[in-house]
């Protein structure tokens, strides 16, 4: 049933007192929308952002596939499979938060996003030590790089259980190319993660302190959109550049 005007009226009042609302919104659905509807346009620069990288990715791919199947055959996809799965982990995380808010329940959003944030340092901490170990490599782009492993893979230590055949040094040189993206996506991908974690810090404190409520929430909310897609572009970068490269 329709609520009568005097209990709408009550009710736009009371909102209207909310110390969460801005002076230039008229109640807080309003504003929630409008912040909604931000964070949907940043999220669409973010894809346009990511979508150029992996058209990057695709181009080159097909235009140097014997190099960029040899370069994929050197990540380590147990840890990629791990991170896969601590990111999960970490979606389902926020999730519990976002709901915890919606709730009311203030300790439990507190629990849920340090969760997130553990899960986050997991995250980059596993992909710290891959890098490491591309470092230790010399398949990082630069004064570190070299084709050794690829034009000589059975001088290379561990090199040989790949199974790829040695490389043209022609075909090797434009491996570069592939670590060259995988920098890229993954280190943005990892720069989205950092930015993320020092936003879930501050929430935290404001969550601590009591300013989400059943009614307003919306800070929480729209934040939790932004670490979905982050998480989202690492189950594409997952398959793109750990699993679509890795047969003979």
């Amino acid at each position: 049933m329709p609520m009568d005007s005097h209990t709408m009226t009550v009710d736009h009042m009371q909102e209207a007192g909310h110390p969460a609302l801005k002076p230039y919104f008229d109640d807080l659905a309003q504003q929630r929308d409008a912040s909604t509807f931000g964070m949907w346009v940043f999220l669409l620069t973010e894809i346009m952002f990511f979508g150029g990288m992996f058209c990057a990715y695709l181009i080159f791919r097909n235009l140097y596939h014997d190099a960029f199947v040899a370069a994929s055959n050197t990540l380590d996809v147990v840890l990629g499979t791990i991170n896969t799965a601590v990111l999960i982990c970490s979606s389902l995380t926020m999730a519990m938060a976002v709901w915890s808010a919606h709730m009311g329940r203030r300790l439990m959003i507190v629990v849920f996003l340090i969760a997130t944030v553990l899960l986050g340092l997991v995250f980059l901490s596993i992909k710290g030590v891959e890098y490491k170990e591309k470092w230790d490599s010399h398949h990082v782009p630069g004064l570190n790089f070299s084709t050794d492993a690829f034009t000589h893979p059975e001088k290379s230590q561990g090199e040989g259980e790949l199974g790829h055949p040695a490389l043209p040094s022609d075909v090797a040189q434009h491996t570069v190319i592939y670590f060259g993206l995988y920098f890229c996506l993954t280190g943005m991908h990892a720069l989205h993660m950092i930015i993320g974690i020092g936003i879930l810090c501050f929430l935290i404190r404001f969550a601590w302190d009591g300013h989400y409520t059943a009614d307003h929430y919306t800070m929480i909310e729209n934040f939790g959109l932004y670490w979905h897609f982050v998480d989202i572009i690492w189950i594409f970068l997952f398959p793109l550049l750990y699993l679509i490269s890795r047969h003979r």
